[in-house]
């Protein structure tokens, strides 16, 4: 039997997570499970708990928030011994760097620089990321994000060095020139010019939300669930009736999809 690793006095953050950085070395020596972990194996596993956390976030569930956040710091320090055992880097290396990073990257707190509002200290955090070594103001945006929230964060990223539009009309403009190649492409039923012209009207209404201040992939998210909450509803309101969506006709399930919004105005109000 192993004894579990004891967080000793003075019982602060630090010795916190000093016992807790030591009680995963014993699971790595100790469990089948975690024994087998790799970088590779993990990296789904992570993204899982980022989006259980973002869940937890969203509900406002500050109890859950904290368990989330919990089992990310597992993974972050899983990864860390993970690599500790392979001599490519520690723990202390990964805060050391990190540390050194965002002093680095806030001129306007350690320095003498300013910066008078978020958006300033996104182009300073950009403009010092290019004199750290980067060659494109894109490195670093993540291959595997979903599509709307990296065409949102490439976005976010050109606009920081001066690449954007200088007004909310010019957006639109680009919205409508970029449907009317769609609708262009469906016309001369081009199969490929099709499918890219309608990535650019996706890519074109990600830029209309982002400057109007908004996340395309929130947004988008939202829309998701309130569509699933009505359908849902829809579902309970037929059962109720008795009736059975695939003997339904679609005007008589759009009149309980109609019904079912009408119950959301009224909770609203």
């Amino acid at each position: 039997m192993v004894p579990v690793p004891t967080i000793l006095p003075p019982h602060d953050e630090i010795e916190h997570f000093r016992a807790f950085v030591e009680l995963v070395r014993v699971l790595r020596k100790e469990c089948p499970w975690d024994r087998k972990q790799t970088h590779t194996t993990l990296m789904p596993l992570l993204l899982e708990e980022v989006y259980e956390t973002i869940d937890a976030a969203e509900a406002g569930d500050s109890l859950e928030l904290g368990k989330e956040l919990g089992d990310i710091l597992l993974h972050v320090v899983m990864n860390a011994v993970i690599a500790e055992e392979d001599k490519n880097f520690s723990i202390k290396e990964i805060i050391g760097r990190e540390f050194t990073k965002l002093v680095t990257r806030h001129p306007h707190v350690f320095g003498d620089a300013s910066a008078d509002s978020p958006d300033a200290v996104k182009r300073t955090w950009e403009q010092i990321k290019m004199k750290e070594g980067r060659t494109s103001v894109l490195e670093g945006v993540p291959k595997h994000l979903p599509a709307l929230l990296r065409a949102h964060r490439i976005q976010e990223k050109v606009a920081a060095v001066g690449f954007d539009w200088d007004n909310d009309e010019d957006v639109w403009n680009k919205v409508e020139e970029e449907l009317a190649e769609f609708r262009a492409a469906r016309q001369a039923k081009d199969k490929a010019a099709i499918e890219e012209e309608f990535g650019d009207v996706l890519f074109s209404i990600v830029n209309a939300s982002r400057f109007a201040g908004l996340n395309a992939e929130q947004s988008l998210q939202n829309a998701n669930a309130k569509f699933m909450k009505r359908f849902r509803r829809l579902e309970e309101i037929a059962r109720e009736a008795g009736q059975n969506l695939d003997s339904m006709t679609l005007a008589e399930m759009d009149e309980l999809w109609n019904k079912a919004k009408q119950e959301e105005k009224q909770q609203r109000t």
